[in-house]
């Protein structure tokens, strides 16, 4: 965990904890819906006020007898983020009025001899704002009335909110990068100031992704249930691998399209892919027992659309009935069955016994290293004419494709680009038979790589002259007479036109 002063949100559901926590925190983190118990589990976000920064803990709503045991694990959750918190936002509903569970909350947080705001949400109207001084009855001071959704007062929150931090505690905002730095200091500043990579864990739901990371924490930071889609916000945790630090995002499961419920459970997939897209690394679970299924395969598409890292892990292993063959036959199976993953690591493993989870999580910091691996352009060079001398490429429509030269251009994914006489000319099956090479001699295993073939502005030039032109009739010959009327860019400049 962070360093960071710890501001823990609660409350009874539904009085506005995560459109606070939202407001706070700059984006929307937790889901916000008119339903109690939308948000399930712990969110971190950091906040910064006045060049104060603190960490946000969003929780499930507090309830006196909780129905369900998921609802009884989320008032567990709760009672530990206010164990960790620093100061407390304790958050009532104006529009509802006083409630008896608000009296039981109150008693709570005193016994917890942590530093509270109440914090009388929904006052968005001075008449509101009037009649929540019932709510002066709890006995906290200070007592503010706000209104999350609309921004009213919550400046003068943030204000109270840093009075009480700890003296000394929370990090100062981070500099402007300064406009004068060259590139190569922007890029130079740019990997000192990365951070560690993040993995996000990603997959159809009940596949074991929250039991995955509680192992590895040694704590219940994620709701875990056999009920399919009980984690609904991603939770970032922080672990150290090797010696190196690594962020973990649980995130809801991801369902076929036409399976997904409306509402909250929409925003949770949703919110998944965005966990992808933010990440440098995607871990894919799947079940063992059930074998690599189409979901699976359409979780895996969006992590290769977005050109992150891949390590997918076949979990419950241990409940496969298998023998010493099992594993060599369905590792064949699935790399036959699914061909784009043959540069993918593939981890047989169980959450539930902690069997193979220490090298899910050093594959996917190698991953997230060969991710952001670079080649000299002298390298590249060398690989691709070995190809071509190796294997050239055939001719298109009576053409020869001339490779003439490659570099690579970016990292994470690695991207080359490759000049060429005709990009039209290169057929699919060439193009991964050069990446291939490219693979062969410096891996990149785990993530995939980008090629794009481009041709070079003086073939482009030599290819539009090439082309024929059109004679006889009367437009073919006012089109050029329009043409040589017309006067060139050099002429307009020395005519100011």
């Amino acid at each position: 965990m962070s360093t960071l002063p710890v501001v823990a949100i609660v409350g009874r559901p539904n009085v506005g904890k995560s459109t606070l926590f939202n407001r706070f925190a700059g984006e929307r983190i937790a889901i916000v819906e008119d339903v109690p118990g939308t948000t399930r589990d712990r969110v971190y976000a950091t906040g910064e006020w006045n060049g104060r920064e603190f960490t946000l803990v969003d929780t499930g709503g507090l309830e006196l007898e909780p129905g369900t045991p998921i609802e009884a694990r989320v008032q567990d959750q709760a009672r530990v983020a206010m164990a960790e918190a620093d100061v407390i936002l304790f958050v009532v509903d104006a529009q509802a009025g006083l409630a008896p569970l608000d009296y039981e909350a109150a008693d709570r947080l005193r016994r917890s001899e942590k530093p509270v705001i109440l914090v009388v949400n929904k006052a968005d109207n001075p008449r509101r704002e009037q009649e929540g001084a019932e709510f002066h009855a709890l006995g906290f001071d200070p007592t503010i009335t706000v209104s999350a959704q609309h921004g009213r007062n919550t400046g003068d929150l943030a204000d109270l909110l840093v009075e009480a931090l700890p003296p000394g505690a929370g990090g100062r905002a981070p500099a402007s990068v300064p406009d004068e730095l060259t590139e190569d200091e922007l890029e130079e500043l740019a990997e000192t100031e990365m951070g560690p990579p993040r993995v996000a864990i990603v997959g159809r739901p009940n596949t074991g992704k929250s039991t995955l990371v509680n192992r590895v924490l040694g704590e219940e930071r994620m709701i875990v249930s056999e009920i399919p889609g009980t984690t609904r916000d991603p939770v970032d945790s922080a672990v150290v691998v090797d010696g190196e630090p690594m962020i973990l995002v649980d995130t809801a499961g991801v369902r076929r399209r036409g399976a997904i419920e409306h509402g909250i459970e929409r925003y949770s997939v949703l919110r998944a892919m965005k966990a992808i897209d933010r990440a440098d690394v995607a871990v894919v679970m799947t079940d063992a027992v059930e074998g690599y299924t189409a979901q699976d395969a359409h979780v895996v598409g969006h992590v290769l659309d977005a050109g992150k890292g891949l390590v997918l892990v076949l979990n419950k292993w241990d409940a496969v009935a298998k023998d010493e063959k099992t594993a060599d036959e369905r590792l064949g199976s699935l790399r036959r069955g699914a061909p784009y993953l043959s540069w993918a690591d593939i981890v047989f493993a169980s959450a539930k016994t902690g069997a193979r989870l220490e090298r899910v999580l050093e594959e996917a910091r190698r991953v997230a290293e060969e991710r952001f691996r670079r080649i000299p352009t002298a390298e590249v060079n060398r690989i691709v004419s070995d190809a071509v001398r190796d294997h050239p490429p055939s001719h298109v429509r009576n053409r020869l494709p001339k490779i003439l030269y490659a570099t690579q251009v970016a990292v994470g994914p690695p991207t080359f680009v490759i000049f060429v006489n005709d990009p039209e000319l290169i057929h699919f099956s060439y193009r991964r038979y050069l990446e291939n090479r490219i693979r062969a001699e410096y891996g990149f295993l785990g993530t995939p790589i980008r090629l794009i073939f481009r041709q070079r502005a003086n073939e482009a030039a030599a290819r539009r002259s090439a082309r024929p032109r059109r004679s006889g009739g009367r437009q073919a010959r006012s089109a050029r007479a329009g043409a040589r009327s017309r006067p060139s860019p050099a002429q307009r400049d020395r005519r100011g036109g």
